[in-house]
């Protein structure tokens, strides 16, 4: 069924990067999830005055508040498709992380509202009525749901969309809440046992809790959030790949919607080809990492030593000093100024983010001590900071 709608509805449906084609399927999802809760609701809230159960009532409407997220979805969509103006020159991609982090709170209201309905069902207990017809309405709604839930995940991944992503973990609350609410009704019809309230208590919590932590999701690209390994090593190895280019560090991304994004790195060339040649060589990266990865990449070039036997031996030497500390330390921007009586080492030094400051006094301290006796002239001139990336990148 979802490849049908796909198909179907969506234009050149495989090329997910296109604009017009995510905002094709986040309209197809966005109207999808409207109709078929706008069904549920109906159907749920007949149920719930037929039987008198609060939870399947509190249920009907958690389905209304999806369809009004599955609106906030198509509205967010729709306007994260307006390319960049004067007043965002980098377009309005994460108005789709905004519509997301909206649909978390019509996730955690219902949660709320549940949870005060059940707490008062559980006080003051009503009369409920068991049907079959009802369980088995009841039942359809959950398959319903779960394929809602699927066809979200699956357009989601396919689109990298955080809305998409966010429906489906609702309408897998919704499962919950709705397979509970059939458990307490055939407990009810079977045993004339009411569990009504204590049931819609904890489908409440279920359902809070993953409006919370839909909300934390989004907001992760909003605040700014590490490079992903993938993303980190695909750009550096791009950038590398070219004839020139010694390495690369200092890589940051930013992040401006699933489909934008901004990035800065700094690239070493080596210090004796002419800066006109390294230039152009910089800008022909630039343009075909905008053409092949859709990245708008900045480079900073880094001019470095390459034929100079001391310079290497002393980079070796600090290779294999860090190596010995912790071999997730890297360094870039290696300098080596000579004297008569003193050798300067001038190199900024990448560590974890769990090292503290008390941890960066004493790794410099050591890496220093290290040096001096291997070669009582070093004198270390060293800026420690953190890498961008998730995880340390694997030095070379």
């Amino acid at each position: 069924m979802t490849e049908f709608l796909v198909r179907r509805f969506v234009k050149n449906h495989e090329q997910t990067e296109d604009a017009g084609v995510r905002t094709a399927y986040g309209v197809l999802a966005s109207m999808v999830g409207i109709c078929c809760n706008a069904v549920l609701f109906a159907v749920k809230l007949m149920i719930g005055l037929m039987a008198g159960s609060i939870s399947v009532m509190a249920d009907a409407f958690n389905n209304l508040s999806d369809a009004a997220g599955s609106i906030v979805g198509f509205v967010g969509v729709k306007m994260a498709e307006k390319p960049a103006d004067a007043d965002h020159p980098f377009g309005h991609g994460r108005m789709e992380y905004i519509a997301a982090f909206v649909v978390s709170f019509f996730v955690i209201q219902v949660g709320v509202e549940l949870f005060k309905s059940s707490i008062g069902k559980i006080r003051q207990p009503e009369e409920m009525t068991f049907r079959w017809m009802a369980v088995a309405l009841l039942l359809l709604s959950v398959l319903v749901k779960w394929w809602l839930a699927v066809f979200n995940r699956t357009l989601g991944k396919r689109i990298r969309s955080s809305v998409m992503s966010a429906t489906a973990v609702d309408a897998l609350g919704d499962v919950a809440a709705t397979s509970a609410t059939i458990l307490s009704m055939v407990v009810f019809g079977i045993w004339g046992v009411n569990i009504d309230g204590f049931v819609g208590l904890i489908v409440s919590v279920a359902v809070m809790l993953a409006g919370l932590g839909i909300a934390r999701d989004t907001l992760a690209p909003l605040l700014g959030e590490p490079i992903d390994p993938a993303v980190y090593h695909e750009i550096s190895a791009f950038v590398e790949g070219y004839d020139g280019i010694i390495g690369t560090h200092d890589l940051i991304v930013h992040n401006y919607g699933p489909t934008h994004s901004m990035a800065t790195i700094h690239a070493e060339v080596a210090s004796d080809v002419d800066v006109r040649v390294s230039h152009e060589l910089i800008d022909r990266i630039e343009r075909d990492c905008a053409r092949s990865l859709g990245i708008f990449l900045v480079i900073h070039m880094d001019p470095v030593e390459t034929h100079d036997e001391k310079t290497a031996a002393y980079r070796q030497l600090l290779a294999q000093v860090l190596a010995r500390t912790d071999a997730r330390l890297t360094f870039h921007d290696f300098r080596v100024v000579a004297g008569t009586e003193q050798v300067n080492l001038i190199f900024d030094l990448v560590v974890p983010r769990e090292y503290n400051d008390d941890m960066w006094d004493t790794l410099r301290a050591k890496v220093s001590d290290e040096l001096r006796s291997a070669d009582p002239r070093c004198c270390c001139v060293m800026t420690i900071e953190n890498t961008y990336c998730a995880e340390p990148p694997e030095s070379d």
